[in-house]
């Protein structure tokens, strides 16, 4: 916030304001005329001057040294364009950090007003402290800085970390794998007690989102990914039929361990051709299998079951076509309508509008019963049937 200025200070700014108080204007013509010093060209004040024509204005952030300190007054030399005051509820809000502060301190401050009676341009220190985060932040972003930080706390769509003085949020989502919680039956309130064992642990973070405006700062454990994890994937190519073993089944699909340091994913889309609605209901934690690597990026492997099996759409191709009659089972209702089962793997949609209501659809379709439909659409290419209905069968 503040930096202890190594040489002294020779001029009192306030008395060098007495000249320029009689307007805008002029103090801009005065300052024009005047050069810094080495010592103030390099301070970020002196930076600032060297690309800026006008004095700074409201919501600028500002730099110089604190030329006097009275009993509830902060006054700092932010030439040549003039003195600064930080006093009032500014001087009060800061009043922890004014103490520690000396004559001849540099320290940074935020402009919140430029029409003070005497001329003063008014600072605020706990703004700028806030604004020398946010763009701190936006640097660890840029940089993808590792920052190592404790959980704080625990909630049921993830972890609250603090950072700065800054209170963010740290998605389950964005856990590595080996911390993200897998449970088998995805309760909520037991994926809660796995987070809260993570509360006072330190975990190494990146920045991934952060909004002033919102006051929204979002972590993310996964990072990038270090060069040892990526070597060991790069053994691998896409194609290859793998061997490992399952480590955890999540709602969006399950973590395969394909050796140590190396696991890679199945996503629910890639377990089997048929409807996937739950994982757990296909592969358990401990399970041995065999799946087909899709594709490799930045040291993480995805996988597929279903690939290695036949495309039950391609036979589909051979037997199907609009307007055919087909009989199928109810598999499944969605605010589209409801899914029959033609056969293994190969389904199509009753849509609702056929009944007026979602309401009636149900009433005249059960699941598990099967029934009559002709095929009014057929895609076997973008897997896509649509079905009308035909009665019971």
């Amino acid at each position: 916030m503040y930096k202890k200025k190594t040489d002294g200070y020779s001029k009192d700014a306030r008395d060098f304001d007495k000249g320029l108080r009689t307007g805008g204007d002029e103090i801009v013509n005065v300052n024009k005329e005047m050069e810094l010093t080495e010592e103030q060209k390099l301070t970020l004040m002196g930076k600032l001057i060297t690309v800026m024509k006008n004095p700074p204005m409201i919501g600028d952030l500002v730099e110089g040294p604190v030329i006097a300190i009275e009993k509830a007054q902060v006054y700092i030399d932010l030439a040549p364009f003039g003195t600064g005051i930080i006093y009032g509820r500014e001087f009060m809000v800061a009043r922890d950090v004014i103490k520690k502060i000396n004559i001849g301190d540099v320290i940074a401050a935020k402009i919140v007003d430029t029409a003070h009676k005497e001329g003063y341009y008014e600072l605020s220190l706990k703004e700028a402290r806030q604004a020398l985060i946010w763009n701190e932040a936006d640097a660890a972003i840029k940089e993808k800085k590792v920052l190592d930080l404790p959980v704080k706390e625990a909630n049921k769509g993830g972890l609250l970390i603090e950072w700065q003085g800054i209170v963010g949020f740290l998605p389950a989502s964005q856990l590595k794998a080996e911390h993200y919680p897998r449970i088998t039956d995805g309760d909520k309130d037991k994926i809660l007690d796995e987070l809260k064992k993570l509360v006072g642990t330190r975990l190494q973070l990146t920045i991934i989102t952060a909004d002033p405006k919102e006051g929204k700062m979002i972590f993310s454990e996964k990072g990038p990914e270090s060069k040892e994890k990526e070597k060991i994937a790069n053994k691998y190519e896409v194609g290859d039929d793998v061997e490992g073993s399952i480590t955890g089944v999540v709602d969006f699909g399950a973590f395969v361990k394909l050796e140590e340091g190396l696991e890679g994913l199945i996503h629910i889309s890639e377990i089997d051709w048929g409807l996937v609605d739950d994982p757990r209901n296909f592969v358990k934690v401990g399970q041995k299998i065999i799946a087909k690597i899709i594709e490799i990026k930045d040291g993480k492997i995805s996988l597929s079951l279903k690939q290695l099996k036949s495309n039950p759409w391609t036979e589909a191709s051979k037997k199907y076509k609009k307007d055919m009659p087909v009989s199928g089972v109810i598999i499944k209702f969605n605010k589209h309508g409801a899914l029959a089962s033609i056969e293994e793997g190969v389904a199509g949609l009753v849509h609702v509008s056929e009944f007026g209501s979602e309401e009636k659809l149900r009433k005249a379709l059960e699941l598990g019963k099967t029934y009559n439909f002709k095929i009014s659409l057929f895609d076997p290419k973008d897997q896509k049937m649509a079905l009308t209905y035909a009665g019971v069968k």
